[in-house]
C-alpha cells in the first residue's frame, strides 16, 4: 500500500547547515516516490527570531511505494538511519485539496474510524515572491490559532529555501480539526483561517498549494522527550 511518512529529527547545528544546501536524500531511493527535506519553525514566532528557523531541527515529509521500503531505507541508508533516530508518523492518505509538484496521489483513499478519530493535515506550498508580506500578514494569526489550539497535540511549520513553506499538525479528533478550519472553534478570534482562505481565494500567495489529509498508521520514536503524539496510537521504538 501506497504510504507517506513525516519525520523529525535533531542534528547538528553545522550539519544541518550543510544539509540544507546539499539535499541528503537521493531521488534514486528505491521505493521513494517523492520527499521534501526542510527546515522546522515555530508557528506564529515573529519573522526575525531565532524560533523561526531552527536550524538544528529538520523536517521530512515523504512518499512511498510501500511500507516495506520505508523500512528498508530507514535501517540501511545512511540518513536513514539518522532519521529513524528521531520520531516519525506513517501516514495513510485520506483527502486532498490542491497540488503540489512531485507527490502522486493515490487513487485508494482511506477512511477514520470516526469523526473523533486522530488525523494528520499537512499544507505545502510554493510561495509567490512578492506575496510573502502579505502571506506573512494572514498567516501568522493562523500559525498562532493552529499552535495555541487544544485539539492540536503537535504542531509545526517547515522551510526550504528558496520559497517553499509547509505546516505539519496532528489532531485529537477530525471534527476539532474541521472546526478549526471553519471558524467554530470555542477559542478567541476563531475565523483567522477561514479569513485567509478567503484572502487566498481572492488573490492567491502561491504558484503551487495543497493541504492534505491523513489517517495515521504509525508512530515511532520520540521528539523533544515526548511520545504518544497521537492520542490511542500503538508507539514504537
Amino acid at each position: 500500500m501506497n504510504i507517506f511518512s513525516y519525520h523529525l529529527v535533531k542534528l547538528p547545528f553545522f550539519f544541518a547547515i550543510k544539509k540544507i544546501f546539499s539535499n541528503p536524500i537521493s531521488n534514486k531511493t528505491k521505493g521513494l516516490i517523492h520527499s521534501e527535506y526542510m527546515t522546522a519553525m515555530t508557528l506564529g514566532s515573529p519573522i526575525i527570531s531565532t524560533s523561526r528557523f531552527l536550524i538544528g531541527q529538520v523536517a521530512v515529509f515523504m512518499q512511498w511505494e510501500n511500507e516495506t521500503a520505508l523500512v528498508k531505507y530507514l535501517e540501511q541508508d545512511s540518513f536513514g538511519q539518522i532519521l529513524a533516530k528521531g520520531w516519525h508518523v506513517r501516514l495513510s492518505f485520506i483527502r486532498e485539496w490542491g497540488k503540489f509538484s512531485g507527490f502522486q496521489i493515490p487513487t485508494n483513499k482511506s477512511q477514520l474510524d470516526s469523526a473523533t478519530s486522530p488525523v494528520v493535515a499537512i499544507t505545502i506550498a510554493k510561495m509567490k515572491p512578492l506575496a510573502v508580506p502579505r502571506f506573512i500578514y494572514w498567516g501568522r494569526p493562523v500559525e498562532k490559532l493552529v499552535r495555541d489550539h487544544p485539539g492540536t497535540t503537535l504542531s509545526l511549520a517547515s522551510v526550504k529555501f528558496p520559497n517553499t513553506v509547509s505546516t505539519f499538525s496532528i489532531w485529537k479528533t477530525e471534527k476539532e480539526m474541521k472546526d478549526m478550519v471553519r471558524g467554530h472553534s470555542e477559542v478567541q478570534k476563531p475565523k483567522r483561517h477561514s479569513d485567509a482562505m478567503k484572502e487566498r481565494e481572492r488573490k492567491n500567495f502561491h504558484f503551487e498549494f495543497t493541504t492534505i489529509r491523513f489517517k495515521p498508521i504509525g508512530e515511532f520514536g520520540e521528539w523533544k522527550g515526548k511520545t504518544k503524539f497521537i492520542p490511542n496510537q500503538k508507539i514504537n521504538h
